[in-house]
């Protein structure tokens, strides 16, 4: 029988002999590092066979000071500490993105890969021939089409360049900004999509993506995104100030809560409405795969939002509450507003009445998702259809033909 003595014995001699190894293994690759090295300082001796260019490009490098470079890089030289990340103002270093301090950023970026698409592999024979039919649509669902791509294909657009030029460079937590960059890919896409929608159809692609000049209620939603990105857009602006953190704030509630929270929910609705009665089914299973995506942006986006709040208390006063409940109702105003012009009628078993509802169905929603108190007590979602589609909790066909899942590798599932 094994005793403790013995059983301590063969213990200690087992991590003797793995101490060994360690070293053993630790020396044999500061030796290559060594010749490594060596072999790297040889590759930059001038030899017969160089050309002058060659030369000159050697002779370049040997001025090169590492150090010099090494400083261009944000934060510390230092390894990070999961505890060092935040999600604005970190002076870790940014080029570090493991440990994760926020799985669910990296989660999110891994599900939006799963879930890639591209516009092409819906088919749009049967939207064509249903579009250049007069008696296809009726003058109403003609609008609402022609109305929400003009809208979507500039909405799109001011979104991925609010990331891309602003947002992103502001986020100083790694593995969110691993997201924000598939979420600019995501927003290029849908920008394809109602390009291709347009081009397919046949409209006139100068009148559809000028409406955000030339249609007042698509103008006012496009104007008033736009209000909160024109400070943080400016290349000389950093956050780090009580008043610059706020202006960030301001922005990502603008985009994610209201943008990408309130104004897409009236133009989806009405679209996927149209789907389920088996029109225009090509162009709404590409909104069907839009809506996806953007209800995980928008998620993404309360929780950067809460983050920061949790992280940054002294931001979130009673003025700023204050002023982040104005942007939401006004939001819902602009949509409202939006809704009215596209259906001052009833069409697709919906009218404006019901979406003033659902809209402040959605803005209650996006008020208690950031910790503000609902504005409208009491309504109630008169598109329960809806709300399968939004929260993905399950696949489900909404259209008589056939919607595809499109998915790759690990794959996201609906149930």
């Amino acid at each position: 029988m094994l005793s403790w003595d013995e059983f301590d014995k063969d213990e200690g001699e087992e991590a003797a002999k793995g101490t060994t190894a360690t070293q053993a293994a630790a020396a044999g690759i500061d030796k290559l590092d060594n010749a490594g090295g060596v072999a790297a300082l040889e590759a930059r001796a001038v030899t017969a066979d160089d050309s002058e260019a060659v030369k000159r490009a050697k002779a370049a490098l040997d001025k090169l000071d590492i150090a010099e470079g090494l400083a261009e890089l944000e934060g510390s030289a230092a390894r990070v500490a999961v505890d060092e990340k935040r999600m604005i103002n970190c002076r870790a270093d940014l080029n570090q993105l493991v440990p994760f301090k926020y799985d669910w950023a990296w989660q999110k970026y891994l599900d939006g890969c799963a879930n890639h698409w591209m516009p092409q592999e819906v088919n749009m024979t049967a939207d064509i021939a249903l579009w250049k039919n007069p008696e296809g649509l009726t003058d109403d669902e003609r609008r609402i089409v022609m109305r929400n791509l003009g809208f979507f294909s500039t909405a799109d657009s001011l979104v991925a360049n609010n990331l891309a030029l602003a947002v992103y460079r502001l986020i100083t937590n790694p593995e969110c900004r691993q997201y924000i960059l598939r979420q600019a890919f995501e927003e290029a896409i849908h920008t394809h999509a109602y390009q291709y929608c347009i081009e397919s159809l046949g409209m006139d692609e100068g009148e559809i993506f000028n409406m955000y000049h030339e249609i007042p209620s698509v103008a006012k939603k496009a104007a008033w995104g736009l209000s909160y990105t024109r400070a943080i857009s400016d290349p000389e602006f950093n956050t780090g100030t009580v008043e610059t953190d706020k202006e960030l704030l301001r922005n990502l509630i603008a985009y994610y809560c209201v943008l990408e929270g309130i104004f897409f929910y009236c133009g989806f609705t009405q679209i996927l409405s149209m789907g389920r009665r088996n029109k225009m089914t090509g162009v709404a299973e590409q909104f069907q795969y839009i809506l996806r995506d953007e209800s995980m942006h928008l998620n993404f986006g309360i929780d950067v939002i809460n983050q920061i709040k949790i992280e940054n208390p002294h931001l979130w006063d009673a003025e700023m509450k204050e002023e982040a409940s104005q942007m939401i109702l006004q939001g819902t105003q602009l949509e409202i507003e939006y809704a009215r012009d596209t259906m001052p009628r009833g069409v697709l078993g919906m009218n404006a009445a019901m979406m003033e509802d659902y809209l402040k169905f959605i803005a209650n929603r996006r008020l208690s998702q950031i910790g503000l108190k609902e504005e409208y007590p009491g309504t109630t979602n008169p598109f329960p259809w809806m709300s399968e589609i939004m929260d993905l909790k399950k696949e489900k066909n909404f259209f008589e033909t056939r919607v595809i899942e499109y998915q790759t590798g690990g794959a996201l599932s609906w149930d």
